[in-house]
This record gives C-alpha cells, structure tokens and sequence, in this order.
C-alpha cells in the first residue's frame, strides 16, 4: 500500500487529517518543490502551487523538475505530482490584494520577491509559514524555524522585520531561516540546505496540520 508507513507513523485519524488539508505553495524553485516533494508523498494531494518561470539549466543543482529545461515549472512539477493544482501567474502586489487565501489551511510563501512577502505577511500570517534566505549557505545545522520577531543573522528577515514595524505590524508568522554566514556573493546556492528548508517547511506544515 503507497501510503502504508505515513498511516503506521500518523495512525488513521491524524493521517486523515493530513489528506484533507488544502496547502498553497507560492514558488516551487529550490525550496518549494522539495516541500512539495514532501507533502505530496505524505498524503497531502490537494495542494496548489503557483509560479510563473520556467526551468533553466542554472536550476540543475538545486530544483526537482530542473532537468526539462524550458519548460514551465508549474506545468513539469503538475506531471511529477499527478493531482496537484496548478497556477501560472507572476506574483506581485496586485495579486497577492486580489487572490482568494481562503479555502487554504496553509500557505507556504517560497517566493523570491521580498515585497510580495511582506504584504502576504500582512494579509495571510495566521496561515502563514515563509522561507528567508537560504542561498550562499551548504550548513543544514544551522537551520532555525522562528516566530519572524524571532530571527537573526539573514538579511532578508531583517528586512522584512524592518518594513513590517514601519507598517506598525506586529503579529507573529512562522519562519524557516538560517543565520550562517554568507559563503558567496552571488546566487550561489547548495540543494543541502535549500532542499532542507523544503522539507523543514513540510514538517512545520504537517505538526501544524495535526495539531489538537
């Protein structure tokens, strides 16, 4: 049976739960196709995923899906993961004030663009579990999930903690983040700890998920 060790670990009850529960995932590049991947073989099918790109060979070492080159990630990703729901759409501020969160238990924001973040985290935080930083790190040690007021050590978070008290923002949303210091410059990336903030994504979702 495919889903037999998810039933002996969760039991029926709770592994019920789990197939009932409708996640959104915005962006499925090097951290949110891994959390895909992880839900998705945990018995969590209603899932809807939204991203706008497609597959370039700099994706290869870091993002499941990345071999079709050229091709659209929601399109390749809805092949690997018969059922899943997909959306191709550019996110951005309009959208994010336009789109319907509510028939979503859970978003899961792995979203590039840190104002999109910020104003998902406005709108969505109580469903709310975002990805900061996790390029120019291969130290999968050093991964932290944190209230966002919580964070240190990635700039991204900080910023985004920064732009939020100017807006006088001050509820709390869950954070998957790394405080190790940068190992590059650039877009450097290890699928270590990209794929790991993935799957730490996925076990944030499940534990709340099945949560009393």
């Amino acid at each position: 049976m495919r889903f037999e060790r998810c039933r002996m670990l969760f039991g029926e009850e709770d592994f019920s739960k789990l197939q009932k529960a409708k996640i959104l995932i915005l962006g499925v590049g090097g951290v949110g196709s891994y959390a895909l991947d992880c839900l998705y073989r945990s018995g969590i099918h209603d899932i809807t995923i939204i991203d706008y790109d497609t597959y370039d060979e700099t994706n290869q070492n870091r993002q499941i899906g990345s071999e079709a080159v050229g091709a659209l990630k929601t399109e390749r990703l809805r092949e690997l993961y018969p059922g899943v729901k997909e959306i191709h759409q550019q996110m951005n501020m309009a959208w994010v004030a336009s789109f319907d969160f509510s028939p979503y238990d859970i978003i899961i924001d792995a979203a590039d663009t840190t104002k999109v973040k910020i104003e998902l985290a406005k709108k969505e935080y109580k469903k709310l579990i975002m990805s900061v930083g996790s390029a120019k790190r291969f130290d999968t040690n050093k991964i932290e999930v944190a209230s966002i007021w919580k964070t240190h050590g990635d700039a991204l978070a900080r910023k985004i903690r920064n732009e939020l008290k100017k807006a006088k923002f001050d509820r709390n949303f869950t954070v998957v983040f790394s405080p190790e210091e940068d190992k590059c410059k650039g877009k450097g990336s290890c699928v270590a700890v990209t794929g790991a903030f993935g799957l730490t994504i996925c076990s944030e979702a499940i534990k709340r998920i099945l949560k009393p």
